[in-house]
């Protein structure tokens, strides 16, 4: 157990590095996609998550994004307003909605995929081959690892 009067180096405290450069690669790629297409962080989440898995309901998306209801909500209403995404109700079941981009929100997917492709390249450049598959698998482990103390809690 850490002893309560230690220090905290927060520049080598891995939370707050994954937090770094979290917000660093957000920031770059917000720069991508919100002055030529009008879109939120959370936006282009939302449709790029109806982009490989729809139809999504609300929940099932903020699930995929790691994103609370209320943020998830108001992304999927601004997309709906443009005319980027559509909801269709469930037949089986009316209270379920489901959501997916429409002819419009598929145009605009298609041209911001290989922007944000193109800033993981170049992201990822700084890595060998091998340092890049090792930190993928570091990453998946350690995703896999914070779920589960997530919800040990």
């Amino acid at each position: 157990m850490p002893n309560a009067l230690q220090a905290l180096e927060l520049e080598k405290f891995l939370p707050y590095r994954l937090s770094v450069l979290a917000q660093l690669v957000s920031e770059s790629l917000h720069d991508l996609y919100t002055q030529p297409f009008g879109l939120s962080v959370t936006q282009w989440r939302v449709m790029a998550a109806l982009g490989r898995f729809a139809p999504l309901s609300a929940s099932d998306v903020g699930q995929r994004i790691v994103m609370d209801k209320v943020a998830v909500s108001r992304a999927v209403a601004g997309l709906m307003k443009r005319g980027l995404v559509e909801r269709a109700t469930d037949r089986s079941d009316r209270r379920r909605a489901s959501l997916k981009l429409s002819a419009r929100g598929r145009a605009m997917h298609a041209e911001i995929v290989p922007l944000a492709l193109g800033y993981e390249a170049r992201l990822y450049k700084v890595l060998a081959p091998d340092e890049r598959r090792s930190f993928d698998a570091l990453a998946d482990r350690l995703i896999a690892h914070a779920q589960a103390l997530r919800e040990a809690t």
